[in-house]
């Protein structure tokens, strides 16, 4: 499940992974027709930069965000607050802590506790929980006592806090865990898939990524083994393909567990708009489909393309390439997030 990257990287990607859900499985969206922006650090302060490298809002923050449903998150000294993409201001930086917007709130934390904007910045659901996540397939997550639950969006409790751990609801059913090992629920809070695993992914394509001791293969929303081949680490589907582990070294198969893309890689990350980052000794390049090499190994690190571009590392610094591996911004900034 847990595919090899820089470090730092993993955690660039697990930030942005989270802001974008589905990782654009949508050839085309709304989005798409907008002024695409991405936070950047140009000396102590945060600014952003369009797809062109220009710097439309100049930098004027201590931090900034990329942006989700419009705004983005930006720190002015200790307090978070939001801008739109002209650079205005939408939400006074008044919180402790903020993250981003989905699905129309956002959470914010205010004197230890968190609770739930709106657009206009009104506190809909009161700071209470020890920690709040951003609301998934209209369900939140939160934590309370020292455990996890889960709440909608008029704030009511849907599982009460009672779970070790827990993770987003996707395609309707989130991953949680319980006496140490994971199984998943339905929005109602009922356990579809009891406890039993001692590791898993959410669902993807219909699929997850479970394991069992040393093993891990899929199930289906069922609980029902999908793919009987056992592997030594395995990815989520995306675009029909999953990273999957044998011998050391990954490669891809597809949902009947038939290996497509040779065992042959240091390292994988999954298919987004046709291409795939993968690892070779130390450097990383991209595949598409096919799992011919479309853009050779050479960067340090290397995210995923979103809107026909995708961010590298080399010596320290990020910069972004287009699809046919040619630097559209050059390697200048510290490692950030991307266009959004």
């Amino acid at each position: 499940m847990h595919n090899k990257v820089t470090p730092f990287f993993l955690l660039v990607f697990l930030l942005s992974a989270f802001s974008t859900s589905s990782q654009s499985r949508e050839t085309t969206s709304p989005q798409s027709r907008e002024t695409l922006l991405a936070p950047v650090k140009i000396g102590d302060q945060w600014g952003y930069i369009d797809k062109t490298g220009k710097t439309p809002i100049s930098p004027q923050f201590d931090e900034a965000r990329q942006f989700q449903e419009g705004l983005a998150m930006i720190r002015l000294g200790s307090k978070w607050g939001y801008v739109d993409k002209s650079g205005k201001t939408a939400i006074n930086p008044q919180f402790d802590f903020a993250w981003s917007f989905k699905e129309g709130m956002a959470p914010i934390q205010l004197g230890g506790k968190c609770g739930y904007i709106d657009r206009t910045g009104k506190i809909v659901i009161n700071p209470q929980f020890e920690f709040a996540w951003s609301f998934q397939e209209g369900v939140g997550k939160i934590k309370l006592g020292g455990k996890y639950g889960y709440i909608d969006k008029t704030g009511k409790t849907i599982a009460g806090p009672q779970f070790e751990d827990s993770w987003d609801f996707q395609e309707g059913q989130a991953k949680v865990k319980l006496g140490g090992k994971y199984g998943y629920i339905d929005k109602t809070g009922k356990v579809t898939i009891k406890p039993q695993f001692d590791d898993a992914g959410g669902f993807h394509e219909g699929l997850a990524e479970v394991k069992l001791g040393d093993k891990w293969t899929y199930i289906d929303k069922t609980g029902k083994t999908a793919i009987d081949l056992q592997f030594e680490d395995a990815g989520n589907f995306r675009e029909g393909l999953a990273g999957a582990k044998l011998g050391g070294k990954w490669g891809y198969i597809d949902k009947s567990g038939k290996i497509v893309i040779q065992l042959q890689f240091d390292g994988t990350m999954w298919f987004q708009e046709g291409l795939a980052a993968i690892q070779l000794g130390s450097k990383w390049g991209y595949i598409d489909k096919t799992g011919k090499i479309t853009i050779r190994p050479q960067f340090d690190a290397a995210l995923n393309f979103q809107e026909g571009m995708a961010q590298i590392l080399l010596g320290g610094k990020s910069g972004f390439i287009d699809k046919n591996g040619r630097v559209t911004i050059n390697p200048q900034f510290d490692p950030s997030w991307g266009f959004k």
